[in-house]
């Protein structure tokens, strides 16, 4: 058996939403645009604010795993859409995109065989590609 494709595998399964109580695309798909800037009674932010938040913290995650130069944005401001962001179908579908392209170019990473899955990551405190991977996994969830 092959141990390390074997991990690489069982990481793009939860990178793919696998064992997730709903995937991504199946919680984007068909939702309504014109719901995007509504929030929901006890529920603090909108959909738009909470797709944004996934894109970003995903994008930090992923930059932090492959460029030692990556400077996270500050916390938690950094990571949500100011409260009054209003946006179009355009908006709703770009964020979606660079969603989808960063989630991608995390699973490449994952894929890549000369990705070091285990030893810890150069320019952090002891952090793996592997943590970080399930990090993505676990907030995309």
């Amino acid at each position: 058996m092959d141990r390390d494709k074997a991990l690489r595998e069982h990481l793009l399964y939860l990178l793919r939403g696998g064992g997730a109580h709903i995937d991504f695309e199946s919680v984007v798909a068909d939702f309504p645009i014109a719901l995007i800037n509504e929030r929901v009674e006890h529920i603090p932010y909108t959909a738009l604010q909470l797709l944004e938040h996934m894109r970003i913290a995903q994008w930090d995650i992923l930059e932090f795993s492959r460029n030692a130069d990556h400077v996270s944005p500050l916390w938690p401001e950094g990571y949500w859409p100011a409260a009054e962001t209003m946006a179009n179908a355009d908006d709703w579908s770009e964020s979606l995109e660079a969603f989808r392209a960063d989630l991608k170019a995390m699973e490449n990473l994952i894929e890549d065989s000369a990705t070091d899955l285990l030893t810890p990551i150069s320019h952090g405190e002891g952090q793996t590609v592997f943590r970080e991977a399930l990090l993505v996994a676990d907030h995309n969830a």
